[in-house]
């Protein structure tokens, strides 16, 4: 089974694409959801991250306290990676048991924003990037989260891989840049996949 990872900065539009991949029968791991969801059921992992940040990482009812994790680890590059070093390795071990219950498939995808920052990129066979020019994903986003100002929006960005070596890095690019149809260029990767096995 061929494990495609895609990535693309925050905007560029990697869950549209996935939408599209999962259309075809593709399953698709998406890891910010998983990471949530990992976060709040591994009993190790709960017990590292209140020991990290605190007894206010979760709640009375022990559901994440997502807000409060969010506000030690923003502007705090240090306590950011310990976050990353703690669930990252999880996350990973998720994927692959995730992976593993997809057989038959011929392949899967795992959909990460971090898909470098993180090492997910050492896990896959493929790497996929979305991408999308700063001023489309800026409008979009603008679009989207009502609540964030431009200001916000280009500060998320700032703190992401740059674009430039995300697809330097990439072994295959859709382009979502409101010129070119994403459709036909999924259907292309697909059936390039399909075609490996």
């Amino acid at each position: 089974m061929l494990k495609i990872g895609i990535t693309g900065g925050i905007g560029a539009g990697k869950s549209i694409v996935c939408r599209v991949f999962q259309l075809l029968g593709v399953p698709v791991y998406d890891s910010d959801a998983r990471a949530k969801q990992v976060m709040q059921q591994n009993a190790a992992l709960k017990d590292d991250l209140i020991n990290t940040f605190g007894p206010d990482a979760y709640d009375t009812a022990g559901t994440l306290n997502r807000s409060y994790i969010a506000s030690q680890v923003f502007n705090n590059p240090e306590r950011l990676a310990r976050l990353n070093a703690l669930v990252h390795p999880r996350v990973a071990t998720d994927f692959e048991q995730w992976a593993a219950a997809q057989a038959p498939a011929p392949y899967v995808l795992k959909e990460a924003a971090l898909m470098y920052e993180s090492q997910a990129w050492r896990q896959m066979d493929e790497i996929i990037t979305v991408f999308s020019p700063m001023e489309v994903r800026i409008r979009r986003l603008l679009h989207r989260d009502a609540h964030r100002t431009e200001a916000d929006v280009r500060a998320i960005i700032s703190r992401q891989l740059q674009e430039e070596e995300k697809i330097a890095r990439a072994d295959h690019i859709i382009y979502n840049d409101d010129q070119q149809l994403i459709i036909p260029q999924v259907i292309a990767l697909h059936q390039q996949f399909l075609s490996r096995n």
